[in-house]
């Protein structure tokens, strides 16, 4: 088996909507982020609400893209109905069958077969829930060409929690499997895209001050999409983005799950000769 690993790479992606307009969108919806009954009913007036903290931030998700080819043959044998009890012999090439008291007759043949299956997906990074999210590579964006040295001052880093490894074991789980050949002209099975994205969003604090609630509004900063319900993290995260715990495929190679005894440690060679 072949085992290909695309290059690893990192994206930051740039906001469509400024921070001036996010805060614009963010007063105008201020009375409309407490849900529930206090919005059907109680609904605030606008100057009872205050925005009482803001921040930006940037927000991991993983897009996966795995690949799998087989090309092979195999011999099989065929039983071939004849038309009726009449017919006593067949030619079929330069083979002649005799019929018995069965009306069919087994030949010899070889099956080609090809087998070729891709699969995308988009993981939220901290939740690794997969999501709707290929609209996002539309967007202008940015190779980030040294992750551990990235940490922008006016923006929070979300780590991510999912790891690479585990998303290529899950796609490939379900499309790895062992074939049945007697000749292998093509045994592939490529991770042709691992890449981490960072989206940004902006969250708003507010306060509803005479009834003394607070909830936090989130705003997309690529499509200007509002959710409520959100959180505020509050706090500049510490550096965490390394190499080492975002593209780990390699260190766990030994553990994807494929069958095979030998699989394993050819993914772990194409690895290192790849980085080397």
């Amino acid at each position: 088996m072949e085992f290909a690993i695309a290059e690893e790479k990192a994206y930051l992606l740039r906001e469509e909507v400024s921070s001036e307009q996010a805060k614009e969108k963010a007063w105008d919806r201020k009375s409309a982020v407490f849900g529930g009954l206090s919005r059907l009913v109680f609904r605030p007036k606008g100057e009872d609400v205050q925005i009482i903290y803001s921040e930006k931030r940037y927000e991991p998700f993983w897009h996966i893209a795995c690949r799998t080819s087989y090309i092979y043959e195999r011999h099989r044998k065929f039983t071939v109905p004849v038309s009726g009890p009449e017919v006593k012999r067949v030619t079929a090439g330069s083979q002649e069958y005799v019929l018995g008291e069965q009306p069919h007759f087994i030949m010899s043949g070889t099956e080609h077969c090809e087998e070729k299956e891709e699969k995308e997906v988009f993981i939220d990074a901290v939740s690794g829930e997969e999501q709707e999210w290929k609209h996002y590579l539309g967007y202008s964006r940015e190779e980030i060409s040294d992750i551990t040295a990235f940490a922008p001052q006016d923006a929070i880093i979300v780590p991510p929690e999912t790891r690479a490894s585990f998303i290529v074991r899950q796609v490939l789980s379900d499309m790895l499997k062992a074939i049945q050949a007697d000749v292998i002209h093509e045994d592939l099975v490529e991770v042709s895209t691992i890449d981490l994205y960072l989206k940004p969003i902006y969250a708003f604090e507010y306060h509803w001050q005479s009834k003394d609630r607070r909830a936090v509004a989130e705003f997309d900063g690529l499509t200007g999409d509002m959710r409520t319900g959100g959180k505020a993290l509050r706090q500049q995260i510490g550096q965490m983005l390394t190499p080492e715990l975002l593209f780990d495929v390699g260190v766990d190679a030994v553990d994807l799950l494929v069958p095979g005894g030998g699989i394993a440690i050819k993914v772990a060679r194409a690895i290192t000769n790849k980085r080397a």
